[in-house]
């Protein structure tokens, strides 16, 4: 148990020193590491969006893909899988880009915020676990999106060698890929530096399945602490990590924090919607790029997805600035905790209603 405890706590410590380290080496502050942001710059790259600040092919999600995909083959875990309720994955995977995107980072970036001083993150975390405990409820009424069935082996495969192209297009920097001048996407860390980083952060992902969503669902739902230990553990090193590498940029308070807004009813409300959806769907941003990449083509939807919302969100002034949140921004927050909550509660009706039929037919189960 006590080494259980310590191994979950080392392997969110080592997410949170690379985190710092990448700071230190070029990375944005306090986005060493943001599976939303870095998705978002993806997309920007690919010219899905044309917000010029914020493109650039992120090595640290091609590294998450692999890494992962190269432990599960390692320790033959990798199956190709899926078929459990695709669309309302996609639908969520939307919506929790959207509201990742009105708080200006993933849950992952919320905690490396705190710890590096940003106050705003603390209301963001607030926010964050209001979302999972409202999707609490719906899973003890029964919500499920449904078991997922084996697939042919090409789904499974889908997001490794999505990662590849990806890799192949940031080595040899083709014409039709965007890469910023200025702004978040401008800044990175040398791209070698990134993937190794990010390909071992994969595999320890991969063997631990530590999530954001995870850990604090499973304390509040069946008091289980592990993975909110390795929570702990990525904020502590992540502090650590900061106070030695990038002790000039340590501030405590809300004010003037980078690449975030002190606007803390639409932070709160970002996150909740982030961890409502991140809850229903099984995984925070993190966890799903990591169950994609070992063979589940559920998540591959999910991430799917992420990037459209991201290309929505800025090619429709939804995502937040350090100015603020814009008006559609909150429109679109509000619009997303309505679709979300009623897809919880269509669910969660539908299954008692298959329920009551098996309880009328008896042994009999009525279709």
């Amino acid at each position: 148990m006590r080494n259980n405890r310590l191994k979950i706590i080392i392997s969110g410590g080592l997410i949170g020193i690379l985190s710092a380290l990448l700071v230190k080496l070029g990375n944005p502050a306090n986005m060493g590491i943001c599976v939303a942001c870095f998705y978002r710059d993806i997309t920007g790259a690919l010219g899905l969006h044309r917000a010029s600040v914020v493109q650039y092919l992120r090595p640290e999600i091609i590294g998450f893909i692999l890494g992962a995909f190269i432990m599960a083959k390692f320790k033959h875990e990798f199956k190709a899988r899926g078929g459990s309720s695709p669309v309302i994955r996609f639908v969520l995977g939307f919506f929790l880009m959207i509201g990742a995107l009105v708080f200006l980072g993933c849950p992952l970036r919320m905690i490396l915020r705190l710890s590096n001083g940003d106050l705003n993150a603390l209301v963001g975390l607030i926010g964050y676990i209001v979302g999972i405990l409202i999707g609490i409820q719906f899973i003890k009424k029964g919500f499920t999106l449904g078991r997922s069935i084996k697939q042919t082996p090409a789904a499974g495969y889908f997001m490794p060698a999505i990662a590849i192209i990806l890799l192949i297009f940031l080595i040899a920097k083709p014409t039709f890929i965007i890469f910023s001048e200025k702004g978040p996407g401008a800044l990175h860390s040398p791209v070698w530096i990134s993937l190794v980083a990010a390909l071992i952060i994969g595999a320890v992902i991969q063997r631990t399945r530590l999530c954001t969503a995870g850990g604090i669902r499973d304390a509040f739902l069946i008091k289980d602490y592990h993975f909110l230990w390795g929570l702990i553990g990525i904020f502590a090193f992540s502090l650590i990590g900061n106070l030695i590498f990038n002790p000039a940029g340590f501030k405590i308070g809300f004010v003037d924090q980078p690449v975030a807004h002190n606007d803390f009813i639409w932070n709160f409300l970002g996150m909740t919607l982030t961890g409502l959806t991140a809850v229903l769907l099984g995984g925070c941003p993190l966890r799903q790029t990591i169950l994609a990449s070992e063979g589940d083509a559920d998540s591959a939807i999910t991430v799917i997805g992420f990037i459209v919302g991201a290309a929505f969100a800025h090619n429709f002034g939804l995502a937040a600035s350090p100015k603020g949140v814009g008006t559609n921004g909150k429109i679109a927050v509000i619009i997303g905790l309505i679709v979300v909550l009623a897809i919880a509660a269509s669910v969660v009706s539908y299954k008692q209603k298959q329920s009551n039929k098996k309880v009328k037919g008896g042994d009999k189960i009525v279709a």
